[in-house]
């Protein structure tokens, strides 16, 4: 669990090329709750929304799912994932960090289709709480981008 000195508001971040995942959560109860899904051209999010999500939530840190091979290598979408989470730290200048996403998008699969019995590819909002979970829970997993 998080022993951060005060209480803190995190986003947590589900990259992909085509849409990203958006959580929030917070170090008090180390919870984290789907927020949204942002559309992305080519890993390029709509920063518009971004900017107005980040001016309404006001986080303390963000939280970038890093995706890693299971032999824990990282991939194509590893880079892009840590040069997205380097847009967010410059230019919002919020301490971001990078949570290991492995199978976190098989999961929430899962979660929706136990849910409400059918399974939907929007599920990075979902994918983003469990990498942020896995953050409040395990912060010292965490790593720089």
């Amino acid at each position: 669990m998080h022993d951060c000195p005060k209480a803190s508001k995190v986003l947590g971040f589900d990259f992909g090329k085509k849409q990203i995942g958006i959580a929030t959560g917070q170090t008090v109860t180390h919870t984290s709750s789907a927020l949204t899904i942002v559309k992305a051209k080519n890993g390029v999010p709509d920063w518009r929304i971004i900017d107005k999500i980040i001016t309404d939530w006001q986080p303390d840190i963000f939280v970038v799912g890093l995706p890693l091979n299971m032999d824990l290598t990282e991939g194509d979408l590893s880079k892009d994932s840590r040069n997205f989470a380097q847009s967010l730290q410059s230019r919002f200048g919020v301490r971001t960090e990078m949570m290991d996403e492995r199978l976190t998008s098989r999961e929430a699969k899962e979660q929706r289709r136990s849910v409400s019995g059918k399974c939907s590819n929007k599920v990075d909002h979902l994918a983003a709480a469990l990498i942020l979970q896995s953050w409040l829970e395990n912060p010292l997993l965490g790593q720089k981008p």
